[in-house]
């Protein structure tokens, strides 16, 4: 039997919320429509997720913006607790880090400046300019092509659609759903260049240590109670007008 007094310490301490953690979310602030700034304010689709998982959690949540280049470094130094930029899973990744279940369902595009008849496709990348964001899954996509030393690849940290409407480079390479959003929503002159060439499943990352991975399984509770709720369909159906979040 416990006593009076130890039932009391008992129920304050069930009675008192437990204290919301900050999660600190890096993020490049430059990829359309996923994380972008417009007149000075982050939104986009991985801002609206994180909030909403923070939410879920009940914890606070702090982006922290950087090019895209040092997001993986700032988070095994611990200087940021995970990623929301479209991180892709690879076996490499999987080896260094603990990832929450996926949340974006998509595929690795080309695209060229409208108007270009000689590339149609991963294939007739052969000879041709190609520019793909440093450090990006992409970069590792290309690199790995069986014709990979017969391509002219340049690694940036933005602009590659302005550099290809421009024709300084002949193509670049990124996923297709923020390509058909870059498209169609801006006035540069480019176009798909055939079907998506490797399939990419994205999610968040957490370092392998007690607390990254107790934060990874506490976020992937999350993503799958927004799933079930709707929710993450619906931050899907406002920037996409369609769910992205979920395999064909």
């Amino acid at each position: 039997m416990f006593s009076r007094s130890t039932v009391a310490a008992l129920a304050l301490l069930v009675a008192v919320p437990a204290q919301a953690e900050t999660i600190r979310v890096g993020m490049s602030g430059g990829y359309f429509p996923f994380t972008f700034v417009k007149q000075d304010v982050l939104q986009g689709f991985e801002v609206d997720v994180a909030r909403a998982i923070a939410e879920q959690t009940g914890d606070d949540v702090e982006f922290v913006t950087m090019s895209f280049s040092g997001l993986i470094g700032a988070l095994e130094a611990g200087r940021i607790d995970t990623i929301a930029n479209q991180i892709t899973i690879t076996p490499e990744r999987e080896a260094k880090f603990t990832f929450s279940q996926p949340y974006v369902y998509d595929g690795a595009q080309v695209v060229v400046k409208a108007g270009n008849e000689e590339i149609n496709g991963v294939e007739d990348l052969k000879g041709k300019s190609v520019a793909v964001n440093l450090g990006s899954n992409f970069e590792e996509l290309l690199r790995g092509l069986p014709f990979a030393d017969e391509i002219d690849i340049r690694t940036y940290e933005s602009n590659l659609a302005q550099d290809t409407a421009l024709g300084r480079v002949d193509a670049f390479i990124h996923d297709r759903i923020s390509a058909t959003q870059v498209i169609k929503e801006t006035p540069l002159p480019l176009a798909l260049a055939g079907a998506p060439f490797s399939e990419i499943r994205n999610a968040m990352p957490f370092r392998t240590d007690e607390d990254g991975k107790a934060l990874a399984a506490k976020v992937d509770g999350a993503i799958t109670e927004l799933k079930a709720s709707g929710k993450l369909a619906e931050i899907s159906d406002k920037w996409f007008g369609a769910d992205i979040t979920k395999a064909d």
